[in-house]
C-alpha cells in the first residue's frame, strides 16, 4: 500500500523536516540517483510504517536507527509487514552511517544489485 492514513502522512511530512544527523548524511549520498541510478524516496510511509527511505522500484527500504531502536517490538513488526509486502529491509545504526559511510553506501549498493 502506497502512502498512508492522514496521521502516518502528517507524521512523515514532520520526520523530513526533523530529520536525525546520519539520516541527512545518508540522503545527501543518496539522494538524486546516486547509487546507480536507483531513486529514494525519503520517509515514505508504507501501512502504518514509516520508512526513512525506500526505493520503490526495487523494493528497498533502508532504516538508520538509533540506540531507542535496540530490540524494538515495533521495528519488528515493521520489519514482517514490510517483508510481507515484498521488501528488503537493510538496517543501520547511526554510528555507522557517521562513522563508515563508505561502508554503508557499499551494503546498499550491494543490496540494490543482488536483486533482479
Amino acid at each position: 500500500m502506497r502512502g498512508g492514513n492522514p496521521k502516518t502522512i502528517r507524521i512523515a511530512r514532520r520526520l523530513r523536516v526533523d530529520q536525525t544527523d546520519a539520516e541527512n548524511v545518508l540522503w545527501n549520498r543518496i539522494r538524486n540517483r546516486q547509487i546507480d541510478g536507483h531513486k529514494f524516496a525519503r520517509q515514505v510511509p508504507i501501512g502504518t510504517c514509516i520508512c526513512d527511505f525506500v526505493c520503490r522500484e526495487m523494493q528497498v527500504v533502508v532504516e538508520v536507527d538509533g540506540g531507542q531502536h535496540a530490540e524494538s517490538a515495533a521495528d519488528a513488526d515493521c520489519d514482517r509487514y514490510l517483508v510481507s509486502e515484498g521488501y528488503r529491509v537493510l538496517r543501520f545504526w547511526n554510528n555507522d552511517v557517521l562513522g563508515n559511510i563508505d561502508g554503508v553506501l557499499i551494503a546498499i549498493q550491494t543490496e540494490l544489485s543482488s536483486l533482479p
